[in-house]
C-alpha cells in the first residue's frame, strides 16, 4: 500500500497543469519536463494495470487534480485510510494466492525430475533427499561444517536457466561450509578437494517456498556443478562470497 501512495505522490509532483490535458490527441514532447511527465505517466499506468484493480482514470485525474492544486478531499481521512487497507487486503491476498500456485508447480516439477532422476546411472541419494553425481572425484582432505571453502560453480534452475556462475566471474567463492543452504553444506562435506559433484537440490534443502525472489521462485529446487578447489580448516574469516548459495 504505501508503494502505491508513494507512486501517486509522486506523480503529483510532476503532473501539474499537464494532468487536465486529456483524449487522444498527443501531447507535445518538446521539453525535457513534458517527456519525463509522459515517461513516467506510462510507467504509472502499466503499474496500475498490473494491479489488477478498475481504477477510474476520470476519478484519479480529479483526485490529482485537486492534490495539486491544493483543494479539500472529496473523502474523509477516514474514507481513505478505509479505502487503502481495503485495496491493500485486496492485494495481498493476490499475491498469497500466486505464490501458492507458483509453489504447487515448482513441487509437482520437482518431484517428477527426482523421480527419473534418481534412476540414472551415477545418481545418489542421501537421506534428506539430496541427490548427487560424482563428475570427478578428488583426493584431498573433506571439509567440515566449521572449515572455510574455495570453490567454483555455476546454478540452474530446472529449466536450465543460470542464475549464477562463480565461473562467468572468473573468480572462486571463499565461504564457510556452515553458512550455506542445507544442500551445499550436506554435499560439500562429502566432497574431497579436487573433486566436481552434480547436485540436486530439492526446495526444502535450498530456498523453500520463500525462495530468491525475483531470480529463484518460491518451491524451486536448485541444480548445481561444483568444484572443491581448497579447504581451509577452523574458523578462518570469510571473503568474497556471502554464502548464500
Amino acid at each position: 500500500m504505501k508503494r502505491s501512495v508513494l507512486i501517486l505522490f509522486a506523480l503529483l509532483l510532476i503532473a501539474g497543469p499537464a494532468v487536465a490535458a486529456g483524449g487522444d490527441k498527443a501531447p507535445s514532447l518538446d521539453t525535457d519536463d513534458r517527456k519525463l511527465s509522459y515517461a513516467m505517466g506510462y510507467d504509472l499506468g502499466t503499474y496500475f494495470k498490473s494491479l489488477g484493480e478498475n481504477f477510474d482514470l476520470s476519478v484519479l485525474q480529479r483526485g490529482l487534480e485537486d492534490a495539486y492544486s491544493g483543494k479539500k478531499a472529496l473523502m474523509t481521512p477516514e474514507e481513505v485510510t478505509r479505502v487503502q487497507q481495503q485495496f491493500a487486503s485486496r492485494q495481498q491476498q493476490k499475491q498469497i494466492q500466486k505464490t501458492v500456485a507458483m509453489v504447487q508447480k515448482n513441487h509437482k516439477a520437482q518431484e517428477k525430475f527426482l523421480q527419473e532422476n534418481r534412476k540414472k546411472k551415477g545418481v545418489v541419494e542421501t537421506k534428506s533427499g539430496l541427490q548427487y553425481k560424482v563428475i570427478k572425484q578428488g583426493k584431498g582432505p573433506k571439509p567440515g561444517k566449521n572449515d572455510t571453502v574455495k570453490v567454483h560453480y555455476r546454478g540452474t534452475l530446472l529449466n536450465g536457466s543460470e542464475f549464477d556462475s562463480s565461473y562467468k566471474r572468473n573468480e572462486p567463492a571463499v565461504f564457510k561450509v556452515g553458512q550455506v543452504i542445507s544442500g551445499w553444506q550436506e554435499a560439500l562435506q562429502l566432497m574431497n578437494v579436487g573433486s566436481t559433484y552434480e547436485l540436486y537440490i530439492p526446495a526444502n534443502l535450498a530456498y523453500g517456498d520463500r525462495g530468491a525472489p525475483p531470480v529463484i521462485e518460491p518451491g524451486s529446487m536448485l541444480i548445481f556443478k561444483v568444484d572443491l578447489l581448497d579447504v581451509t580448516k577452523g574458523d578462518t574469516p570469510e571473503t568474497g562470497k556471502d554464502g548464500k548459495k
